[in-house]
């Protein structure tokens, strides 16, 4: 999420001369806030015997402290929006550094925030908490997605002549490293300060920018049908985020444990069954409801 964040806005930065900061935050506030307002009074509300007024500033802050929306599963997705909103804050002014320096600057910067990682893993008592929700565990992978565009506007013709058979080992390091971070590196694990996650970040966003730049260059050419629908589920995308944890309680409230078949990999196939098209038609009820008509409302930012 944090390192297609990074890609997308730099390479529409890079086919523009200037980005109207006012414009962009308005775009952005538009474009997220609605849908996570949303979620945060759901949240406030759920907690209403012990609200106080002070926790609505959490709203700027959702991934720290003890905010309402990581009180409940269901509005917990919500912790990373304020790490996506603060890139945002910065990212016209890193855009623009990036057309004058080049991706020299974006490596100081990531040279800045490995020194920072260090430190902050010397200190914390809960550093894998910290690495995992907060912007000195997520910021790197924005920069790294950034480098990413920089590297498909140079090396495009590179990427798409070897596309099929870098997407082939990128899935492949994809797998091998959620098997580690599984094995080694779990957010799970009791262990409140694992060394891994100095890491485990940088790991993480050259494994999916990985990804990002190997399937562009592979160029695959879905079937209409199926490209459409795919089209449709990245629009929706946004609100099957937010939505999808209260979706998967209610269906766990209504099925709970329901396993009808001996094999654990047919009844995994069933519950995707009914859960993905249930999360489907939330979200696609949420988008036209409470998203689009926002979006609407956007404007031009690059010129």
């Amino acid at each position: 999420f944090f390192v297609l964040s990074g890609f997308l806005f730099m390479t529409i930065a890079l086919q523009s001369e200037h980005i109207a900061y006012g414009a962009f935050m308005r775009n952005r506030l538009l474009r997220i806030f609605p849908l996570f307002l949303f979620f945060f009074f759901v949240a406030i509300s759920l907690q209403r015997d012990t609200f106080r007024a002070p926790d609505a500033l959490y709203v700027l802050f959702s991934n720290i402290g003890k905010p309402p929306t990581s009180e409940h599963f269901i509005t917990g997705a919500a912790w990373t929006i304020s790490v996506e909103f603060t890139f945002y804050l910065v990212f016209p002014f890193l855009a623009r550094f990036v057309r004058a320096e080049g991706a020299a600057y974006l490596l100081r910067l990531l040279l800045l925030m490995a020194v920072v990682k260090w430190a902050a893993w010397g200190v914390s008592e809960r550093a894998t908490l910290m690495f995992y929700s907060t912007l000195i565990g997520r910021f790197d992978q924005f920069l790294w997605g950034m480098l990413a565009a920089l590297l498909w506007r140079r090396h495009a013709a590179l990427l798409r002549r070897h596309g099929r058979l870098l997407l082939v080992v990128a899935l492949l390091a994809l797998w091998l490293a959620t098997a580690v971070q599984a094995r080694f590196a779990s957010y799970f694990a009791p262990e409140p300060r694992q060394m891994f996650w100095v890491f485990w970040g940088t790991a993480e966003a050259l494994v999916w920018s990985g990804v990002v730049l190997a399937y562009l260059g592979a160029g695959i050419r879905w079937p209409q049908w199926l490209a459409r629908w795919l089209e449709r589920g990245g629009a929706w995308s946004y609100s099957l985020y937010l939505w999808h944890a209260l979706v998967l309680f209610m269906l766990h409230r209504a099925v709970g444990g329901w396993m009808p078949f001996g094999s654990v990999w047919a009844n995994a196939a069933l519950h995707f069954a009914l859960a993905l098209p249930l999360c489907l038609v939330v979200a696609w009820l949420s988008f036209v409801t409470i998203e689009q008509p926002f979006l609407r409302l956007r404007g031009r930012y690059v010129q």
